[in-house]
């Protein structure tokens, strides 16, 4: 039987169109979300979520080791004290801890670093909880040398890492309080100090020389209590406790919502 040369030109038009169509469905099939998206902001822009009580009442904070690199009972104890004092988290702060087998690598660079994190972070805002993480790391940062080291990064919204193995090398009576001083400094800028976002209501007390930075010498937020110079190392080691907070940096924090 044959079709009338129209017909056959018709049938084959509506062949494509009804193809075409299907293509397009499938082309207009939404992406999936990343679940780790809200972990994956840039420094700082987390701060008033994580302060205030406005979107996130509760907080949970994970720790990430290998065997043997577990932070001091009595820092994690500090730290929850550190936290409670400063966030408005009525729902509480949680802690979860996760054992990893030793990264490769080590010393360790930026995008290692996010790669470690990448693999094996477990915890994420979800609902009304704001998940941090942190990185006790058993090697140390990439570039350290004789004369200048890295205790601690805070690199994304809710990530840090805490050299752990460098801190240990240091020196072990002057162990504890570069741990918690190192830990606590690297929150203060996941809370955007110093004028991290470049919104804080106390600007001028950022250091001109070290951005991001507060230039008072007794604030927690001061250049060396990430470490630098070995002699910066050894003025955070000779004190009896980690630093607090400056007044001005306070104000800062409680403009964002914390206390």
């Amino acid at each position: 039987m044959k079709f009338p040369r129209f017909l056959l030109s018709l049938l084959l038009a509506s062949f494509v169109l009804l193809t075409a169509c299907k293509d397009d469905d499938n082309n207009d099939t939404p992406p999936q979300e990343d679940p780790t998206a809200e972990n994956k902001k840039a420094l700082g822009e987390s701060a008033e979520d994580l302060l205030a009580n406005g979107t996130y009442d509760r907080m949970v904070v994970e720790f990430v080791y290998s065997e043997g690199f577990r932070p001091l009972q009595e820092t994690i104890d500090g730290f929850r004290t550190f936290l409670q004092n400063r966030l408005n988290k009525p729902g509480g702060v949680v802690f979860v801890e996760t054992v990893i087998d030793p990264p490769p690598g080590a010393p360790y660079n930026s995008t290692e670093i996010r790669e470690i994190e990448d693999a094996n972070r477990t915890q994420f805002t979800d609902e009304n909880t704001i998940a941090v993480y942190v990185f006790f790391s058993d090697g140390s940062a990439f570039g350290d040398t004789s004369t200048s080291v890295s205790l601690g990064t805070a690199y994304r919204n809710t990530s840090m890492v805490v050299y752990e193995k460098t801190l240990r090398d240091i020196g072990a009576s002057s162990f504890p309080v570069l741990e918690a001083t190192t830990l606590h400094h690297e929150m203060g800028h996941i809370l955007g100090l110093v004028n991290i976002s470049e919104d804080d209501i106390h600007t001028e007390h950022e250091d001109e020389f070290r951005v991001k930075h507060c230039f008072v010498e007794d604030c927690l937020m001061y250049f060396d209590a990430s470490g630098l110079t070995k002699s910066a190392v050894q003025r955070i080691a000779s004190r009896a406790e980690a630093p607090g907070f400056d007044p001005l940096c306070l104000e800062d924090l409680q403009a964002k919502g914390g206390k």
